[in-house]
């Protein structure tokens, strides 16, 4: 239930800052941090990004492979951004257990939701549920060393299907089939490393409901599945057919055009050359049942897609049987529900319009917007989330003089807040401890050998909470 508020407006002659709150310090986050910083505007703003994890950069830091080939930038420009001193970063506090939205409507006279989409979205098929059957964003949390999920995950599974044709699926079949001493050059926690090493895995298959012209990933994502060591691509020509659709597709756009080629020079180009793991792309392919015995993954079973003429697929009647031991669906993420806030179960979004939260009869909430994933969904590229924070700020700019004016705006309030609760809050130097902590440990391994020669480790990621809040704290 959304709590209205009565008090005053905030106006022209309102001398201090305008005090504003951003729940999640995420790309989302921080980008809407960043642009209301550098609009222009006749008064001053202070701005505190607050996270549920000690550390900032949420997904970035959450929910990309640690190998991903553009982490690296976009971790530098966020840093750049928080660095700057004038966005005050409070981490380790959880929205609806310290704080609740009463309390920060008490502090900030605008609050941004951009909690991100950290849950996967429910696939309805029969067997779904065999153990050995798991969600890629679960598999993710995972192998980042999310402090909140188990430290060891049941890699037991020599044959794997990895369902999807984005990005986290081609994440995911890539962590699954490299070989785990080939990311001690990332971030990798000891013991994720620890469990990938021992993964007995030959084969892992990713499949996709339509045609290749139709996947989404990125290009320079899909190049990176053929950069793994001892790791074969295995495509199968039957899947390459396409409609009119298709072939306008790839004709009008340069992106399609890339990866469809990049696909089909591998089929013309694929040798077997006798690697100990492969990886399989299967496309026109729509699961149907996941099958098994015991309670356990066996198999996974699929229809068989055609092409219709518009770059949609319809079905077939050809049935086909896969062997596998695990399952990972990687179909898409979904928000999580946040306390107060009305809140769109199916596309697992706050309902905004523009980033201006609705409550249950449609109309807007003053004081409260969204960005990001929780705004839009999960759907887009990082970059994106750029898009939806201009939209957001622009509308809370313009509402400005229509905000609530928080009761009790002193900068200190909140800190005075949380300690009198006993949240142990982290701040951005407390960031750069553990920071410096993970390069160290990294420095301080002992190379690790390889069968390419001793390796060393540039950062080692910490994983469990209570020890990023001590390092952090000093």
């Amino acid at each position: 239930m959304i709590i209205l508020r009565k008090e005053p407006l905030v106006s022209d002659s309102a001398v201090r800052p305008l005090r504003v709150a951003i729940i999640g310090a995420g790309p989302a986050g921080v980008y809407a941090a960043d642009i209301l910083t550098k609009a222009e505007r006749e008064f001053e703003v202070s701005i505190d990004l607050l996270d549920a994890y000690p550390a900032p950069y949420g997904l970035i830091r959450y929910g990309v492979a640690p190998d991903h080939p553009r982490i690296k930038g976009i971790v530098n420009a966020l840093h750049k951004v928080l660095d700057r001193g004038d966005i005050r970063f409070l981490g380790n506090v959880t929205y609806g257990r310290d704080l609740t939205l009463h309390d920060i409507r008490d502090m900030y006279d605008a609050v941004i939701f951009a909690t991100g989409a950290i849950k996967d979205a429910r696939m309805d098929i029969p067997g779904i549920d065999l153990e050995g059957s798991f969600g890629a964003a679960d598999f993710v949390s995972w192998y980042d060393g999310q402090p909140d999920v188990p430290r060891t995950w049941p890699l037991e599974a020599k044959q794997i299907a990895v369902l999807g044709n984005g990005n986290v699926a081609l994440d995911v079949a890539r962590v699954l089939s490299k070989h785990a001493e080939d990311l001690l050059v990332t971030e990798i926690p000891e013991n994720v490393f620890e469990c990938l090493k021992d993964s007995p895995v030959t084969d892992v298959h990713i499949f996709g409901r339509r045609g290749p012209a139709q996947v989404k990933f990125t290009p320079l994502e899909l190049r990176e599945l053929s950069h793994s060591r001892d790791v074969d691509i295995v495509l199968y020509p039957e899947d390459f057919e396409f409609d009119e659709a298709s072939d306008a597709l790839i004709k009008s756009n340069n992106q399609v055009k890339t990866m469809v080629n990049t696909l089909t020079n591998w089929i013309v180009e694929e040798q077997d050359t006798g690697a100990s793991r492969r990886l399989h792309l299967h496309f026109l392919h729509n699961p149907i049942e996941v099958t098994g015995e015991d309670g356990k993954v066996t198999g996974i079973k699929f229809e068989r897609q055609e092409l219709d003429g518009t770059g949609n697929v319809k079905g077939t009647g050809e049935f086909i049987d896969y062997p596998v031991q695990a399952v990972y669906r990687a179909i898409g993420y979904l928000g999580s529900e946040l306390a107060e806030l009305e809140f769109d179960e199916k596309r697992g979004v706050i309902p905004n319009e523009g980033g201006r939260v609705l409550d249950a009869a449609g109309a807007h909430v003053p004081g409260l917007y969204a960005t990001g994933w929780i705004k839009r969904g999960p759907v887009g590229l990082i970059g994106h989330t750029k898009g939806d924070a201009l939209e957001t700020i622009g509308n809370l700019l313009e509402d400005r003089l229509s905000l609530p004016v928080a009761s009790n705006p002193d900068e200190d309030a909140i800190i005075e807040l949380l300690e009198s609760r006993g949240v142990e809050y982290t701040t951005w130097d407390g960031w750069k401890k553990l920071d410096a902590h993970e390069i160290s440990l990294g420095a301080a391994a002992t190379p690790t050998p390889t069968s390419n020669g001793p390796v060393d480790r540039a950062r080692i990621k910490v994983v469990e909470r209570e020890e990023m809040v001590r390092i952090s704290r000093g």
